[in-house]
């Protein structure tokens, strides 16, 4: 992982209690420092720029956001240690983590398998459900905001989330990353927490085969293919492929919610357990441990993911996301703006992986063993071939036709040279 940017002549020397050592990245709204603590910890200080701390209501969307983002159980998340929101610049201390992003350790690795693509999807999905718990739609859950700490993946960037209160403003707006955005998304409907859903299926997509299920190209490309086009899906493990269709679905009430989805990995039938707070701590508990809990038995189907009519897209425009702390800092999504059209300009080429920073990590855990063809993961369970008995091996030379009669041959003719030498005697 690059370290921090050095400090600017310009910046502060500390905010608070926390010293400013680096720079994490700088964006439309702010920078984003690296920093330590009184005891030397390393922290990530996200600072609105004056542009946002002047205006009003984004200073109160912003407020309004971390207050909630405070409300997100920390595992599989990143900790806000502190919110200083009536200083002048405002400042929120988080959590940091060394550690790459999804993007990035897929770039450089290759795709994710086995225990570790368990474990990975066990956990986002675990911050999901805390996420939404605490009334927070992401709406930019892409693998730039999976972080791969020491001791595991963290979602992050709650920037661009919107608290799904009556009150939160800017609630259709298009914000995000299109490759990793479900079409009522694109086309300017009313965004729900079935949104994170699909982002989770296509980062799951990601992460299993390396590749975006619907592109990754140019904008105008992969918006179609997201409302219009099946997901490519080449490659993803038979065990995950199910749940990943059922989150893929075009219409967003036959996909699971985030309960759901955890429950639906970890082995369960039913999809309504008692309670949020349960399933996360089953979560967590199984995230921990990579050892799957409940009853094994595939349940009932979640919808299917087949294409579906796009209706005419609304006019919307893509909004101005902030990024987490350790991830360049408030900067605009990786892709192109869309505007009321679509997108504007020329089909633009989408920038590849980019490095970004380190951010949190959840609880360690011990690896299990390789998934394998017969290994369940979450409900599923591939079948097994009926055990039959290894084959008979043949003598190499016995199994060549000529053998036999040679041999036969040699023995007449020795009892001939045996006789021969009786008479003459």
């Amino acid at each position: 992982m690059p370290g921090p940017e050095s400090l600017l002549p310009s910046d502060p020397t500390a905010f608070g209690q926390y010293s400013v050592v680096g720079r994490l990245g700088k964006g439309g709204q702010g920078v984003v420092y690296l920093g330590r603590d009184s005891a030397g910890d390393e922290v990530a200080i996200k600072v609105l720029n004056s542009e946002w701390a002047e205006d009003d209501d984004l200073r109160k969307r912003f407020e309004k956001e971390v207050s909630a983002a405070q409300k997100v159980a920390s595992f599989c998340t990143a900790a806000i240690h502190e919110a200083n929101l009536n200083e002048e610049p405002p400042y929120v201390v988080s959590e940091f983590v060394p550690g790459k992003s999804l993007q990035e350790s897929v770039a450089a690795k290759g795709p994710h398998k086995g225990a570790g693509l368990q474990r990975l999807a066990v956990s986002t999905a675990t911050a999901l459900v805390a996420i939404h718990q605490a009334g927070i739609v992401h709406r930019d859950f892409k693998p730039g905001n999976v972080l791969l700490g020491p001791d595991g993946p963290r979602v992050i960037d709650f920037g661009i989330a919107r608290v799904t209160d009556s009150s939160a403003t800017m609630t259709n707006s298009i914000m995000g990353t299109p490759s990793y955005m479900a079409p009522e998304q694109i086309e300017g409907k009313g965004v729900t927490d079935k949104v994170d859903i699909f982002a989770w299926g296509c980062v799951m997509a990601f992460a299993s085969t390396g590749n975006a299920p619907f592109g990754a190209d140019s904008v105008p490309a992969v918006v179609h293919r997201v409302v219009s086009s099946p997901p490519e899906l080449e490659g993803l493990p038979d065990s995950l492929r199910p749940t990943v269709e059922a989150c893929l679905n075009k219409d967003p009430a036959q996909r699971p919610n985030a309960q759901g989805l955890l429950m639906r990995l970890l082995g369960h039938e039913t999809t309504e357990p008692a309670s949020p707070e349960e399933v996360v701590k089953e979560g967590e508990r199984v995230a921990e441990t990579n050892v799957p809990s409940g009853p094994q038995q595939p349940p009932g189907p979640m919808g299917p993911s087949g294409p579906q009519t796009p209706p005419p897209a609304p006019p919307g425009g893509m909004g101005r996301p902030m990024s987490g702390p350790q991830q360049g800092g408030f900067g605009p999504p990786q892709q192109p703006p869309m505007g009321p059209q679509g997108p504007q300009g020329p089909p633009q080429q989408m920038p590849g992986p980019a490095p970004t920073g380190g951010h949190p990590g959840m609880g360690g855990a011990p690896h299990p063993p390789t998934m394998g063809p017969n290994t369940i993961y979450g409900a599923h369970q591939m079948p097994q071939p009926p055990q039959q008995p290894p084959p008979q091996q043949e003598d190499p030379l016995l199994s060549q036709g000529w053998v036999v009669p040679a041999v036969l041959v040699v023995i007449i003719i020795l009892l001939l040279l045996l006789v021969l030498v009786s008479l003459s005697g």
